[in-house]
Formats: structure tokens, sequence, C-alpha cells
């Protein structure tokens, strides 16, 4: 595989977390509760996770050296649980811009672990990232006066938390393949959405409502899309590169929101989303200029 494809799945999979949050405020619409939309995220994540693990591999999922990924499992339940406590205390503009500082959580993860400190293309990109985000949420003129400390405690917990879930799927396990992580990541996250959500969407009548229906597609762009493009690129690209990449959620989310929803874009809002974008390309376009030089050098010898 072309080292250009590990960058870009990690794009891809951090895109379709993007559309979570409107799919959850269309369910909102239609009468369900965020805890038991999110609750169907995960179990029909973990159905569809089953049912690919049976077609392709028949067999018995090994349980060896998979710590990471039970870690990884664990935090991404931790992550959509903390998120929604997050907007349950403040604008759901505002928790994004909370979220959305695993960018540089991630990066301080990577940079702890590998002993070393940032590299200067990786700061300039966190700028542009930050000053992108607060303008693509519209934060300009919210007051944020009355907000309770709780909304802000989860909010950086959900940031941490999804840091700490890009970090996990940097590791990769030897002797298991993909969709065997795939499948065991989404059972873990599963049984741990159970002691803290809504599990009983499985008899209350609920799936049969409707909400299967965004179950399954929460399933698909929630658990196995990203999961299975982040166990592939996340390991080639290292954890606080990933992070970087992973800001493309935020444009995906707001042009997700105003597609689906009706929301409207302002000039500010596509200003930062511009930012943002710069933010995440800065550090290949930097790359990629190093090596013309090296190359013109070389000519020049």
């Amino acid at each position: 595989m072309k080292l250009w494809m590990y960058p870009l799945l990690v794009v891809l999979g951090a895109a379709s977390y993007g559309i979570l949050s409107t799919i959850i405020k269309l369910a909102i619409q239609d009468g369900f509760t965020a805890s038991e939309a999110v609750t169907s995220q995960y179990y029909t994540g973990f159905l569809l996770a089953l049912i690919i693990f049976i077609l392709v591999k028949r067999g018995v999922p090994t349980l060896r050296g998979s710590f990471p990924v039970l870690i990884a499992g664990l935090f991404t339940a931790i992550t959509g649980t903390v998120y929604g406590k997050a907007v349950e205390y403040m604008p759901a503009s505002l928790a994004v811009v909370l979220l959305f500082q695993f960018t540089w959580i991630g990066m301080l993860y990577e940079c702890i672990g590998a002993k070393r400190l940032p590299k200067q293309s990786e700061v300039v990109s966190l700028v542009f990232l930050f000053g992108g985000t607060i303008l693509a949420a519209g934060l300009i003129d919210v007051d944020v006066s009355g907000i309770p400390w709780q909304g802000w405690a989860w909010g950086l917990a959900a940031a941490f938390s999804f840091a700490a879930f890009v970090t996990a799927n940097q590791k990769p396990v030897s002797g298991m393949d993909v969709v065997t992580r795939l499948f065991l990541m989404s059972f873990y996250a599963a049984i741990v959405i159970t002691f803290f959500q809504s599990p009983e969407i499985i008899w209350n009548g609920m799936l049969g409502e409707g909400l299967w229906m965004y179950g399954a597609i929460l399933g698909v762009f929630g658990i196995v899309l990203p999961i299975f493009l982040f166990s592939i690129g996340v390991p080639k690209v290292g954890a606080g590169m990933s992070s970087i990449l992973s800001a493309v959620e935020l444009p995906v989310a707001i042009i997700a929101s105003m597609l689906l929803l009706g929301e409207r874009l302002t000039l500010l809002q596509f200003l930062g989303i511009f930012l943002v974008l710069f933010g995440m390309t800065w550090p290949a376009i930097l790359q990629r200029f190093a090596v013309k030089t090296r190359l013109r050098l070389r000519r020049l010898e």
C-alpha cells in the first residue's frame, strides 16, 4: 500500500465520526433520546462486526495479546458517554471545541511516549486547528459565564478519552488481523456502554419503532468504519499525526448539519473550516517541500 494511503485512511475514519452528531440529532427529532441512539450505535456496531467476523474468519477469536484492543474499546465507549454528558451542560458548539482538544492532547501523549518535543510543523498545525475550531464552531459570540464546571470537566474528559483511543490504536497486536481487532474492540465497547447508557432498548421495543435504522447508520459510521480504518492507518501514521488528521471530523460535522438539518454556514465558519483543513495538511505540505528541496540539492551536487 502506498504511503499516502495510510493518512487517507485516518482521514476517512475521522470523517465518518463527523456525521454522528447530525444522525443523533435526527434520532432525537424522531422521538428517541440521545442515550438510546448512542446505545443503538454500539450494539448495532458490535452486531455488524460479529457478522463480518463470522463471514471472514469463521473461527474463535484469539485473546492473546489483546490488551491494547481492550483499552481502545474501553476508551471509545467512554468517549461517547462523557461527550454526551458534556452536551447536557453546555451548547453543542462549545462541547465540540472541548472535544477537539484531543488534537494537542494526542500529540502530548505521543511526545511523552517517544520522549521528544513537538516538531515545529506540528505546533504550527495545532495553532491553525485551534483557531479554526473556534471559528467553525461559531463561538465568537457565545457567553460561557453561566456554564457549570461539570460541563467543562466532561468536555475535557471526552478530549482526553478520544486521544487515548487514537493512541491505543497506534499499537499493533502481533498475530491479530484487522477483522478480529474490529470484533473484539466493538465487543468491549458494547459491554462498557451497557453500564452507562440505555441497554433496555433491547427489550422495550424501541428498536422496532425505528431506532434500528439510526442504530445501523451510527453503527457503520461510528463503530465499523472508524475502527477498521484506524486499525490500519494509525499504526503507520502515528498517534500524534493521526490526532491532527482527525480534525477533519469538525468540518464534516458542520457540513452534515448544514445538509441534513438545514443549519446555516456563516462566513466565519467557512473560514474556520478552511483553517482546520489547512492545519491538517500543513505538516504534509512542509514534508513534501523538504523532500523536493533535498532532491534539488542532490542534483546540484
